[in-house]
């Protein structure tokens, strides 16, 4: 008995260095091809898109004494120096529209967006004076694309636009007390996710609301972005809303668009976690045919772990060139066949259907499809682990184990 027990250990053991160089040989595959395409991806549909909320300040000359060293005496000068006096926005209306479109690159997908994006913004004059008062807009990238953009202040459009450094901006005479509305609008595209950012550091906010809308129900809110207000449901997504009168924060508005399944990540971490499977699989094996008084040699067990392994390996190479739910029952069903055909040749047809078929069935095939519920994996595995106790333990209560172990 003990003898079969160690050839179990160390076929175990085998095995799951296996799965582990697997695993790492899938994961480098991939993270090397996703280092080379996100960037191509990225130039060809655009990255990360940030938009800033737009800076508006007041502009002063103050004179300045600076002082020059030379090599014999000192030399002080008056310089005049232009001085930005920051002011805050008096309101925000925004309303921004996500359009999630998938995008493949060679064996991966990536998340791309449209975006559209209107911004209404109240601009006054609270210094008691006439100022020329400056409105700073800064662009989400770069590299982005912004078709259909427009600059519109009163209700009149900016025909003049000279973007530089990745950034527009238009003065305003402004009156005490005087009101200005200034629009941006603008048709772009991203990649992953999407930024509303009110500032590089605590900010107040004043008469802020944002709206969202999307067009895709999984919505998830990245570390350091702070959840809506208020959130609707709508026929393609979700409508959600952003709404404060006074709020002094360093938190920003972001959404992280949902991800597609990658075949590779997916079956690296399928592989990785195949020794759990095997294990439980070996376990009540073990214990039926210890109970059953049926005999199964240790070389029975390196064959059945070879089939397990077969599930796997197979997964991995047949992702890159189908769907990954596709390549994952083709795989299941390989598997299958190599572990029944071959119990039925050792032990029979009513226990390789039976015990062995559905014992592979739950812990090889039901373990790995749980990796497709993001979210739930381990929740799922657990309650199976679970069930899994109850049953051998309500099946073995009964069994004098010290005359099981005798060596006969």
């Amino acid at each position: 008995m003990w003898k079969r027990i160690r050839g179990l250990v160390f076929i175990f053991f085998c095995a799951s260095v296996a799965w582990v160089i697997l695993g790492g040989v899938t994961s480098f595959r991939t993270y090397r091809q996703d280092n080379l395409l996100k960037y191509a991806v990225g130039r060809l549909w655009g990255t990360q898109q940030a938009q800033r909320a737009p800076s508006i300040y007041y502009q002063t000359k103050e004179l300045r004494k600076v002082e020059t060293k030379g090599h014999d005496e000192t030399v002080i000068e008056t310089k005049v120096e232009t001085v930005d006096h920051p002011m805050t926005l008096e309101g925000s209306d925004i309303t921004v529209d996500l359009d999630l479109e998938y995008r493949k690159k060679g064996l991966l997908w990536y998340s791309t967006y449209k975006v559209f994006f209107s911004g209404k913004y109240t601009v006054k004059n609270n210094t008691g004076v006439r100022k020329e008062v400056f409105f700073d807009y800064t662009f989400p990238t770069v590299e982005g694309v912004y078709d259909n953009f427009k600059f519109i202040i009163d209700g009149k459009k900016v025909q003049e636009i000279q973007p530089s450094g990745g950034r527009a901006w238009q003065t305003m005479d402004m009156a005490p007390g005087e009101t200005r509305i200034v629009e941006i609008h603008y048709r772009s595209q991203g990649m992953d996710q999407w930024w509303y950012m009110f500032g590089y550091n605590v900010s107040q906010i004043k008469n802020f609301k944002l709206e969202m809308n999307t067009d895709f129900k999984k919505i998830d809110f990245p570390e350091n972005g702070i959840s809506p207000t208020k959130k609707e449901r709508t026929g393609k997504g979700w409508r959600l809303t952003w709404k404060y009168a006074n709020l002094i924060s360093g938190i920003q508005i972001g959404m992280d668009l949902p991800k597609k399944i990658n075949p590779g990540p997916f079956a690296s971490r399928v592989s990785f976690f195949a020794p759990v499977s095997l294990f439980f699989f070996f376990f009540l094996m073990f214990i039926i045919t210890t109970v059953k008084n049926i005999r199964i040699h240790p070389m029975n067990y390196f064959f059945l772990a070879a089939a397990f392994f077969s599930f796997h390996l197979l997964l991995c190479y047949l992702a890159d060139h189908i769907a990954i739910h596709f390549a994952f029952i083709l795989s299941s069903i390989v598997s299958i066949f190599l572990v029944i055909s071959y119990m039925r040749l050792v032990v029979g047809e009513q226990f390789a259907l039976k015990e062995t078929g559905i014992s592979q069935f739950v812990y090889l095939i039901l373990f790995s499809y749980a990796f497709f519920l993001e979210g739930y994996t381990g929740l799922a595995i657990t309650i199976l682990s679970i069930l899994t106790l109850f049953v051998v333990m309500q099946f073995t209560a009964k069994i004098d184990w010290d005359k099981q172990f005798i060596k006969k």
